[in-house]
């Protein structure tokens, strides 16, 4: 009987995860689990599945029977993947599941704060509206995305496609090249000259060593007056003290579904304050209904795969 242990099946909220009931396996699902009970809850899996749990090197090795490490989402910045190489451990994610669903919310966050919903919601419960001399109501400035320029940093399957989206409004689309390089692949701009373009800078970019902090107090400032980061993918991508001093500043305005710290504390700095050139989401640009089917899915074909001796989506 091969022992199969989702550590944190919470965050799939209500999807159906029956398809992970595979034959000949017997599946525990936690809702979620706090570091010190991830060795006793793994000690005797041999398929660990985890969305968000930290998987460190020290409790990799106290794992000596697990085999299979299935991570419930693209980034893997949670596992510590030489340790896991180390033991033996094959590690194995998800992909192009929420090709569809991460573009929409990137672009809902563009929309959001470029059409003021959110403020113009307040004014209207505020009776602003009502109150109006017109049949219209001009408290918020509203901007046209047509003819902007839409910097994408991370080009890949999530990139591209948000950038299909930003294209259909208009916008003029431009790739960023990886930061630190000079030379550049055909039809990209360095990292630092993208930077200076950008009217909206939208992140899709795994979190690595290399990639945190990725903007950082100088990397915002070559950003032009009024520019909006948009940030769908990891939130230590971005130096949050160094973006609150911008936002504050009123110089740049963001759209973010992630933090550096998840889910985040009450007093986290970029919670505190009620800003109109801010706009957050809880981590949900990846979880409409059919996205987590689809990761179900994968979820499923990994496990089964390993069972007959190969290895799908390998990390």
């Amino acid at each position: 009987m091969t022992r199969i242990v989702f550590l944190d099946a919470g965050s799939m909220g209500d999807t159906d995860l029956t398809p992970l009931q595979l034959p000949g396996c017997q599946l525990t699902c936690h809702a979620s689990t706090e570091a010190e009970q991830i060795i006793p809850r793994l000690v005797k899996a041999d398929i660990a599945v985890v969305n968000k749990v930290k998987l460190t090197g020290d409790i990799l090795r106290s794992l000596p029977q697990l085999k299979l490490i299935c991570v419930a989402a693209t980034g893997v910045n949670n596992i510590e993947l030489a340790a896991a190489a180390a033991q033996d451990i094959a590690v194995c994610n998800v992909r192009g599941y929420a090709d569809t669903a991460v573009p929409q919310h990137a672009m809902a966050l563009l929309l959001g704060l470029t059409n003021q919903i959110s403020q113009y919601q307040q004014s209207l419960a505020q009776g602003e509206w009502s109150r109006s001399p017109h049949f219209c109501l001009h408290s918020h400035r509203l901007t046209e995305l047509a003819g902007k320029r839409f910097v994408v940093v991370g080009y890949g399957a999530l990139g591209q496609a948000t950038a299909r989206l930003a294209a259909a409004f208009g916008m003029q689309v431009i790739v960023s090249e990886h930061r630190g390089q000079q030379h550049c692949r055909p039809g990209r701009l360095t990292f630092e000259q993208a930077l200076r373009q950008a009217d909206v800078l939208s992140l899709h970019c795994p979190l690595t060593p290399e990639t945190t902090h990725l903007l950082n107090s100088a990397h915002l400032a070559l950003l032009p007056d009024g520019a909006i980061v948009l940030n769908t993918a990891r939130g230590d991508l971005i130096d949050e003290t160094a973006l609150l001093t911008e936002l504050v500043s009123g110089r740049l305005a963001a759209g973010l579904d992630v933090l550096s710290s998840e889910p985040p504390p009450v007093n986290h700095m970029l919670l505190q304050q009620a800003l109109p050139n801010l706009l957050l989401t809880p981590h949900i640009g990846w979880a409409s209904s059919a996205a987590r089917d689809r990761m179900v899915v994968q979820l499923a074909e990994n496990i089964s795969a390993f069972l007959a001796g190969k290895v799908l989506r390998q990390l």
